[in-house]
């Protein structure tokens, strides 16, 4: 048997080949990422020996470009290993020098797959994926739409400061339209309060009528604003507010492809009060095929939730510490989630109160329930169940629970 390890890369790819002793068979080479290239490779097995059923693949799952290679290998019927990263560069640190280069690389996996030291990456079905990709994109959209909402915000304490007093939210639907025809304190003055007041009561539908234009005018005339660039700062105002509309309509026209993607499984995981369909939806998809993980600690490890001693030498302060390696969208639909849950289900807002009440920030205690969460996706998906909260046997439900929940409320 020969195994063939691939460094993965965007355009060209660094193959080496090694029997089942470890020997290396010839030089590493060059795969381009092209059907040519592809084709190339079998030349080159079939002149190490005419049975090319004799090799089997491994590879790392690096980004999205060994998806080609991978396709293209497994519709020829070849055994294709696909493994974490991670792996692969915990072998490597058994060695003296440590050198990495792509050509090292590709025997070291090679080796990997060799010595059996190594879990299979499984490629989900073609739903899964969707929803995966999906989501992610939900989360690119909203990432950016909130960096432009912190720039509009931005320019808005240069240009009229006090507008934000003026509205609950200064991106609700009857500020956005009024600041996509006026953003400066000298635009605002310059229209009749009574255009202005019929803006605000389309706008909001009756809730604002001339009283909230005459408080915008009065604030517009006491305004304390940098006068530099006014024009050209809201030209840009009203260009982002457009740019966000525009990022807005199309988070919303995913996540209805979201949640008819996620209608497709049979998943338990919006069962649990507080778990809304796109965060089940990022957790189910992040974790794809929970077979792959046999007890939760491997997907506490996969989400980076795992915890890392850090002591050097003589310094034994350094303590415990979150490895957030592994899917950090997995990390942060926990995240999300036990912030929503913790509201909603009476178990977790009590573990959540009860590392608050040991001394424990908002933070550290929001990263415990993450993993308590954790724990109970993995119980549901392996299972297949509906989920049942669960508290120590010493616990008051029915006085604790409130209590926790309460202390949770807003008011």
């Amino acid at each position: 048997m020969y195994i063939v390890g691939i460094d993965i890369a965007k355009k060209t790819h660094m193959g080496g080949i090694t029997d089942d002793k470890g020997k290396h068979i010839g030089k590493s080479f060059k795969i381009d990422n092209s059907v040519e290239g592809f084709e190339s490779l079998l030349k080159k097995l079939a002149e190490i020996n005419a049975d090319i059923s004799q090799f089997v693949f491994g590879m790392e799952a690096t980004g999205h470009y060994w998806l080609n290679l991978y396709t293209w290998l497994c519709d020829r019927n070849f055994t294709v290993h696909v493994i974490n990263p991670i792996q692969s560069d915990a072998l490597r640190k058994l060695e003296i020098r440590q050198t990495k280069t792509d050509a090292i690389d590709s025997y070291l996996i090679a080796d990997c797959i060799r010595l059996g030291k190594y879990c299979d990456t499984n490629l989900a079905d073609d739903d899964m994926l969707a929803l995966r990709d999906l989501t992610r994109q939900r989360f690119y959209l909203v990432d950016m739409t909130s960096d432009i909402k912190k720039k509009v915000i931005a320019m808005m304490d240069r240009i009229f400061p006090e507008y934000e007093s003026l509205f609950s939210d200064m991106f609700g639907k009857t500020s956005r339209d009024l600041l996509k025809e006026c953003t400066t304190p000298e635009e605002i003055l310059s229209l009749d309060t009574t255009h202005l007041a019929e803006i605000l009561r389309k706008s909001s539908k009756g809730r604002f009528k001339q009283e909230k234009a005459e408080e915008l005018q009065k604030t517009a005339r006491n305004s304390f604003a940098v006068l530099l660039s006014s024009q050209t700062n809201s030209l840009l105002v009203k260009q982002m507010i457009e740019q966000i509309e525009l990022l807005e309509s199309q988070i919303s026209e995913i996540e209805k492809i979201i949640e008819q993607l996620y209608s497709k499984f049979d998943c338990k995981l919006t069962k649990i009060p507080g778990m809304g369909i796109t965060l089940a939806a990022v957790i189910l998809s992040e974790i794809g095929d929970i077979s792959r993980f046999p007890d939760p600690k491997q997907l506490t490890a996969f989400a980076g939730l795992d915890p890392v001693l850090k002591q050097s030498g003589m310094n034994k302060g350094l303590g415990y510490h979150m490895s957030k390696r592994g899917s950090p969208y997995l990390r942060r639909a926990l995240w999300l989630a036990a912030n929503s849950i913790k509201k909603w289900d009476p178990s977790f807002a009590y573990a959540y109160q009860k590392k608050i009440d040991s001394g424990k920030n908002k933070s550290q205690a929001l990263g415990f329930i993450s993993h308590k969460l954790l724990n109970v996706v993995f119980t549901v998906l392996k299972n297949n169940i509906d989920y049942v909260p669960i508290f120590p046997p010493d616990v008051d439900v029915s006085k604790l629970a409130e209590k926790a929940i309460k202390s949770l409320s807003p008011n």
